[in-house]
């Protein structure tokens, strides 16, 4: 189940919070409870992206992002990601997640997410693309960031996102239709054709 409690805990906790500029760093701290683990007693990786996904939400508060989206009744989706793990989060450990809005092009806004461990390490890192979404379809980044008063040309993207987003636009889809076999044909698999 979603973790709804702990993202409104998020949400209270940066009620008051100062506005966040494009580029500066929304810090939120969790703790890795028992339902988090896998079966190796470890953070879970799928509840690593959900947790990820509590640390972008103090972000849309605090750029005025969610007050637009409430306002227009748009949307706010993942369209993919890019995630790094390096160091286990055990039961129990407390981590720090930085996060921050890197950059954007015509579709996507690209978020740059890290947890780090209390000895410093940190345990994985991750880039989300983003879109802000209607029943039209994607709006335009550019007009997202004039909506909320921001500047509308996005910073430069670092070289190894720009990388991804490149092989991102190589990726086939939709995904693996050379590796589905042709069905066989009705005699071979024993049904009736009649």
């Amino acid at each position: 189940m979603y973790p709804f409690l702990r993202l409104a805990k998020q949400q209270f906790l940066v009620r008051n919070a100062p506005p966040l500029a494009t580029g500066e760093t929304s810090v939120t701290r969790h703790i890795c409870w028992p339902w988090d683990l896998d079966m190796f007693a470890e953070l879970n990786n799928g509840r690593v992206l959900t947790l990820y996904d509590l640390g972008r939400m103090p972000i849309a508060k605090r750029s005025g992002l969610l007050a637009l989206l409430k306002r227009e009744r748009w949307g706010f989706a993942v369209a993919g990601a890019t995630v790094r793990y390096r160091r286990r989060v055990k039961l129990f450990d407390r981590i720090e997640m930085r996060s921050r809005v890197i950059g954007w092009d015509p579709r996507f806004i690209y978020i740059e997410q890290g947890m780090w461990k209390r000895n410093g390490e940190c345990a994985s890192h991750a880039v989300f693309r983003t879109a802000v979404t209607s029943g039209a379809g994607m709006i335009a980044p550019e007009r997202v960031m004039g909506l909320l008063g921001l500047e509308t040309a996005s910073p430069p993207l670092p070289l190894w996102v720009a990388s991804w987003i490149e092989a991102e636009d190589h990726r086939p889809w939709p995904p693996m239709q050379e590796a589905v076999p042709a069905p066989l044909p009705l005699a071979a698999t024993g049904e009736d054709a009649a």
